[in-house]
């Protein structure tokens, strides 16, 4: 019982890695992770015969605020993990409902993840955006990886732990 618990704060001090090193990478070569963003979102490299090209949004101030949110929810990602991996550390006590109660940073992390990976790079960059049809600039099969991932580690931290055995003396 105690390892499963372990597993799980392991999880998810990884998803908080992870989110961490992609805000480090984002801050750290903004130029191309920006270009990213900015390509995308002015659709420039979609299919030419493509009829959704009206959806192109190529105001810079636009593709500034963008990435500001994207950072931001990372960052956001990265925190609520890091307090929560350190809060279910302190709960690897006996008392199953001790460590339950100490998964809501752990949670609130994962599920803002999975929104972002989801909802910003899969729904609005895939789909609203058509980044599935750049050669270039198409980060879907990255983001559902991450999606996966964060789900699979969202699903596994929500599975209530019960007490754990005393142990033997």
């Amino acid at each position: 019982m105690r390892t499963i618990r372990i597993a799980k704060v392991a999880l998810v001090a990884a998803i908080a890695l992870h989110a961490s090193l992609v805000v480090f990478g984002n801050v750290t070569d903004s130029a191309i992770n920006f270009s990213f963003v900015r390509n995308v979102m002015s659709m420039d490299t979609i299919l030419p015969s493509s009829t959704i090209g009206y959806r192109a949004i190529k105001v810079p101030a636009l593709h500034h605020a963008a990435y500001a949110m994207i950072i931001a929810a990372e960052f956001v990602t990265a925190v609520l993990c890091w307090i929560g991996a350190v809060r279910l550390v302190g709960a690897l006590r006996p008392s199953g409902a001790a460590f339950n109660r100490a998964k809501s940073f752990a949670v609130a992390g994962l599920l803002v993840g999975l929104l972002v990976w989801q909802v910003g790079f899969i729904t609005i960059g895939g789909e609203w955006f058509g980044m599935w049809m750049s050669p270039t600039w198409n980060g879907v099969p990255s983001a559902f990886r991450l999606v996966m991932i964060v789900l699979g580690t969202l699903i596994f931290v929500v599975l209530p732990d019960s007490d754990m055995e005393p142990a033997v003396k």
